[in-house]
């Protein structure tokens, strides 16, 4: 079993973002092609949404063939030495083409693109420009340059980006389910991640676009929207702060500032038919205001992806976390009681991190046993670059005893999962059906409030339905159920 690759528990049929995407083919008679390629977060995936929609503006279509395109972008990841990796092979298969096709521009975008900056247009020759995430509306800017032969490069980092003004397009949607991006950047300093280095310091964008953007996803018949941030919980926008006068109803002017349980609820209340969801908190940041919204709400899916890394507090102090593992169980227990044990927690884990003992490992098993989350992302440590953790501490535990508590978490993961879909048999949910299974024709995959796929038949049902479900079966990763009632009046 390749290690590296198994990041986490859950099936192919149910994965709600796979780690790769490439744009479908848009024919609206614009004279040029792109082509893109993402890979990486839902955050890379949303920022590939709002690079189509300027080259949209910018006279090109998308395209799903490479070999048609006048431009390819590879939207890149650097969290783990192995997506550079393959984005590096990906650049060589390009390569490949362009030396059929000479006039073709191939274009390096995102947080690969910010961490190696020149490095990729010098060294290696083999990208003709190279694009920060704060950076696309400088693209049609970069392609001309970089058509003339010249260097093109920009990777400033912005405190005031946030690109609400760009209508984004829906690249490879189902019409059900679509991603808001609410914030930019990160100011946490965990010492293992390269995100504040690659995407800058946080931002919130003003919450009367994304209000805008859900109104719109609305109108279009979209039943579910995911606010998007490197951690949403510090979603934080004040019109004082940003030069923009609110109106109270009166037309009164007021500087409220609005965190994430307001813009949460403000989102909420787009329509009672709208699902919500959220994605990632940050165990020192979420509040009991963001639970207690949560709460009042039947459209906010209770779901939360909450990361612990580690389930050692000194391991958890090494990495910069700026919590301790009493900290996180404090948490988990203020979830269960506002929430009830029916709410989905899902988190990150990473082993083997720098120095950690047999024993400390052993917290972390002993962790995620206590809180039992019901699916995980899980990786073994892989050192980055210009991090902190890479300047201060010896990447000293071994690749293979890497690779065997990688095996455990997995193992203990599983399962927990199996542990948690069984006690949904014999409910009743609500799910929101949001496409075919891959297994057969005759199913379809919608998702409960906790974020878990349930498979039903797809006799008298269709995509974007919601549908009352009795839990008649489980798996890890996949619940089976038989249908009750289509498109319910009460979704929660």
């Amino acid at each position: 079993m390749d290690l590296i690759k198994d990041i986490d528990i859950l099936s192919a049929e149910e994965a709600q973002v796979s780690d790769f995407q490439t744009t479908p083919e848009g024919n609206t008679g614009k004279a040029k092609k792109v082509y893109i390629e993402s890979y990486g977060c839902a955050m890379n995936f949303s920022d590939s949404e709002i690079v189509a929609s300027i080259m949209k503006d910018n006279g090109y279509d998308t395209t799903s063939d490479m070999k048609k395109a006048d431009v390819i972008f590879l939207n890149t990841c650097s969290i783990r030495e192995k997506a550079e990796q393959t984005v590096r092979n990906r650049l060589n298969h390009f390569n490949g083409l362009k030396r059929n096709k000479p006039g073709m521009t191939i274009g390096i975008l995102g947080c690969m693109a910010e961490r190696l900056k020149e490095k990729l247009l010098e060294e290696e020759k083999i990208v003709d420009l190279v694009v920060g995430p704060d950076a696309y509306r400088d693209l049609p800017n970069l392609v001309a340059t970089a058509e003339e032969g010249l260097k093109a490069i920009n990777t400033f980092l912005s405190r005031e980006e946030t690109y609400g003004d760009i209508s984004p397009i829906r690249l490879n949607s189902n019409g059900v389910s679509a991603f808001i991006s609410i914030m930019r950047g990160c100011d946490n300093m965990c010492s293992f991640c390269v995100v504040p280095l690659t995407r800058g310091r946080e931002r919130s964008r003003d919450p009367e676009s994304i209000l805008a953007e859900a109104r719109d996803l609305w109108s279009k018949g979209y039943k579910e929207v995911t606010l998007l941030g490197q951690n949403v919980d510090s979603y934080k926008w004040s019109a004082e702060e940003n030069n923009k006068a609110r109106l109270n109803k009166k037309g009164e002017e007021v500087g409220q500032v609005i965190n994430f349980a307001n813009l949460l609820e403000m989102v909420a209340q787009v329509s009672p038919q709208l699902r919500v969801r959220f994605s990632t908190s940050h165990p020192k940041d979420i509040t009991d205001e963001v639970l207690h919204t949560m709460k009042k709400y039947d459209n906010i899916c209770k779901s939360i992806h909450l990361p612990v890394q580690s389930g050692n507090a000194r391991v958890l102090e090494l990495m910069n976390r700026t919590y301790d593992r009493a900290w996180y169980l404090d948490r988990v227990r203020a979830i269960r009681e506002i929430l009830g044990e029916e709410c989905g927690i899902s988190s990150d884990m990473i082993a083997g991190f720098c120095t950690e003992t047999e024993a400390e490992h052993q917290d972390t098993l002993s962790l995620m046993e206590q809180v039992k989350f019901d699916f995980s992302y899980m990786y073994f440590y892989s050192e980055r670059p210009g991090t902190l953790a890479a300047k201060k501490y010896p990447d000293d535990i071994p690749l293979e005893t890497k690779k065997s508590r990688l095996a455990e978490i997995i193992d203990k993961q599983s399962e927990l999962s199996l542990e948690r879909n069984r006690l949904d048999v014999g409910k009743e949910q609500v799910i929101l059906i949001d496409g075919a299974s891959k297994k057969s024709g005759d199913e379809l995959r919608g998702r409960n409030s906790a974020n878990k796929v349930v498979i039903v038949t797809s006799e008298g049902l269709q995509q974007g339905d919601y549908v009352r479900v009795k839990i008649t079966g489980s798996s890890r990763g996949t619940l089976f159920g038989s249908v009750l009632e289509i498109n319910p009046s009460n979704i929660a």
